[in-house]
């Protein structure tokens, strides 16, 4: 039996298939890895100024001001680099926050230069934080997907609060997903399935007809690696699972798969055209996938992608045929749609 971690949870499967974050977790704890890392565990992309990119491996971040042609490290004040998560202020993009996988939470309000840790509020025992989400309308109002729970910061990470967790059986929340026009509506992914709020985490139900059926309506039922929500449709959110893709069309109440094409394989991110809503594209531990019809059917766009295993993946916020995916090999871009993919080289 090999048991792997997916994005902060852990489960089990008899066939002794590894996942993309097990492997990478296998390597951090066995002899014999050594070197700089190559596994891009986090992406993240500033909205105002898109040449400006922030990687973060296993031992580092690394920042581009050029669009990926040169790097630095920025990891000063980092008390630890193993990296989970990264996200820039929608505004202020000088401001990023790194979820770790020991500390928790850190900031830097210098784009990057230096880092500063912001946990306060936070339970002693929150150490792994596997994503960040703004608050649609203010965005120094921010949601920290933990082990724990979800907590909530309303003045951009200098205190935090452990939103309530209750109707929820399983609180390793990995992925959060807020409605932008009724932001009391809140759906969470955890180790066992997606829960879903409308009265801002006092309490929560799970919305997980289509995904966990019979048998497997257990804590660690179905990993929800990445939640999206349609740009023009909220009604509509794309899941990425331990075991394929999936999508809602009434707000969670149903779900179904959208496989075909792909198979079920592991999805770590998933991410959406900003204007043409049927355009998707899902980083797996296959490669990367597309489908113009909204998942109904998934096209493999793996040509150049020398590592395949994909641990995340970002669009270019002003032109959506760019992308960007972290692997567990390397970063890869493409400017033409996922159609080429070519490699990136930092941290020489």
């Amino acid at each position: 039996m090999i048991f792997y971690r997916a994005r902060g949870f852990f489960r089990s499967r008899p066939d002794g298939w590894r996942s993309l974050v097990g492997i990478a977790f296998l390597c951090l704890t066995l002899p014999g890895c050594s070197g700089k890392s190559t596994i891009v565990t986090a992406i993240a992309i500033n909205s105002g100024h898109p040449n400006i990119l922030f990687i973060a491996t296993n031992d580092a971040v690394y920042k581009t001001r050029d669009d990926g042609a040169t790097w630095i490290t920025a990891t000063e004040g980092l008390g630890n680099t193993r990296i989970l998560s990264l996200a820039i202020h929608p505004i202020h993009g000088s401001t990023v926050y790194a979820g770790t996988l020991g500390d928790a939470v850190y900031r830097s309000v210098d784009g990057g230069n230096r880092w500063s840790i912001i946990n306060a509020g936070m339970k002693e025992h929150v150490t792994y934080v596997n994503a960040f989400v703004f608050h649609p309308k203010n965005p120094d109002i921010i949601l920290a997907a933990t082990t724990v729970g979800i907590f909530e910061t309303k003045n951009g990470g200098l205190m935090w609060e452990e939103l309530s967790n209750k109707g929820m059986d399983s609180v390793y929340v990995v992925s959060v997903a807020i409605d932008p026009i009724e932001t009391e509506i809140l759906y969470a992914g955890t180790s066992g399935g997606v829960y879903k709020t409308t009265n801002g985490g006092m309490n929560w139900v799970s919305i997980n007809q289509g995904l966990i059926e019979g048998e497997f309506r257990t804590a660690l039922a179905l990993g929800i690696n990445s939640l999206r929500m349609d740009p023009v449709n909220r009604m509509i959110l794309y899941a990425g699972s331990t075991r394929g893709a999936f999508k809602t069309s009434d707000g969670g109440s149903t779900w179904m798969e959208i496989q075909e094409g792909m198979g079920e394989p592991f999805v770590a991110s998933i991410v959406l055209h900003p204007v043409e809503p049927n355009v998707l594209y899902a980083g797996t531990q296959n490669g990367v996938y597309k489908t113009t019809d909204a998942g109904g059917r998934w096209k493999p766009l793996s040509n150049g992608l020398a590592n395949r295993s994909i641990r995340s993946l970002a669009m270019h916020p002003k032109d959506p045929n760019i992308l960007y995916a972290g692997t567990q090999g390397g970063l890869f871009k493409t400017m033409n749609g996922g159609e080429g993919w070519v490699m990136l080289t930092f941290g020489k």
